[in-house]
């Protein structure tokens, strides 16, 4: 796509374990507009974060990217050597972490943390730095920045810390950010204030976000495209609105399912039956096979391709609904 400044091309992840070979992320493409969020949705396992850190260059072993590419700016950051990845990594992509308190490290206080990439990317001095620190946690919307700029990241609350992260991804002017799951362990009132500071950052700063969840709720509030991901695959690809009012897959429509909605009365709330397949023994045909009311011999047996079914809209099922 002519605008797609994010290009992600049949990656392939896996984990090397004792027990086999691990397929977390199993052929998964993507594009994603300048300026635009594509949400990534699944339940815990499926491959969000790993696609994540597979596209930053951050997988320790015994992960490693296996096959696959991901352009940035028309860059394939997964050929790059790792002193050029270095100069990409925190300057043209940034990343807030699920967790700050594990992502920062508690023995530096927050102003050298952010100096640290500031200095390093931008190449300023170390007064010019400490002034574009302070500026970037007074934009992310923290008090007294001048004296949060010498605390430890213990010293900040939970918000405050995940603020903090905000400003260090910021803090070169990326033009990706990827956000995972960056308000998972936040209470609901600072969970919102973060979703409406990323979105007014990323309108002030033209930002393209890939923003990674489990929460259907979070991704309907931020999300222009949105990919459903099951057991290290994709199923589901359409714009946010067409996800919401009219979803295709039968996994899709099971997790819209299970979403309590007000009006809506009932004893129990519809669940998806069975368990995801584990990812060192997969099924030969559809991974939702042994979940989908719909499934049948042709499911057990081949792979559904991820085909269009309408313009934008790609669905990875023989029987889309």
């Amino acid at each position: 796509m002519s605008e797609a400044i994010v290009s992600v091309r049949n990656l392939r992840t896996s984990f090397f374990t004792k027990a086999g070979e691990v397929r977390a992320v199993n052929d998964v493409s993507f594009d994603i507009n300048k300026g635009e969020t594509l949400g990534i949705v699944g339940e815990s396992g499926c491959g969000k974060s790993v696609t994540s850190y597979s596209i930053m260059r951050l997988l320790d072993p015994p992960g490693k990217t296996v096959g696959g590419q991901a352009f940035v700016d028309g860059v394939d950051v997964l050929a790059l050597e790792e002193d050029a990845m270095q100069d990409v990594r925190g300057n043209k992509m940034g990343m807030i972490f699920q967790e700050p308190m594990t992502a920062l490290n508690p023995v530096f206080t927050i102003g050298y943390q952010l100096d640290e990439q500031i200095m390093k990317h931008l190449k300023l001095s170390k007064a010019a730095s400490r002034e574009r620190a302070i500026e970037m946690l007074h934009l992310v919307g923290i008090p007294s920045p001048d004296q949060r700029y010498e605390n430890y990241p213990h010293q900040l609350s939970g918000g405050m810390r995940q603020r903090a992260m905000i400003a260090m991804a910021l803090s070169c002017n990326p033009d990706f950010l990827i956000a995972d799951e960056p308000t998972t362990a936040l209470d609901v009132t600072i969970q919102g204030q973060i979703l409406e500071l990323i979105q007014s950052l990323q309108a002030r700063l033209n930002m393209t976000v890939q923003f990674i969840t489990h929460d259907l709720g979070v991704i309907s509030e931020i999300a222009d495209n949105v990919m459903v991901m099951y057991a290290g695959r994709t199923v589901e690809v359409a714009s946010a609105e067409r996800i919401f009012g009219n979803p295709s897959h039968p996994y899709t429509h099971a997790l819209l399912d299970s979403i309590p909605r007000i009006g809506r009365r009932m004893e129990r709330l519809p669940t998806i039956d069975g368990v995801v397949p584990s990812p060192l023994n997969l099924p030969k045909g559809c991974s939702f096979q042994n979940r989908c009311p719909f499934a049948t011999e042709q499911c057990r047996q081949e792979r559904p391709p991820l085909d269009t079914i309408d313009p934008g809209h790609n669905v990875a099922c023989f029987h889309p609904l």
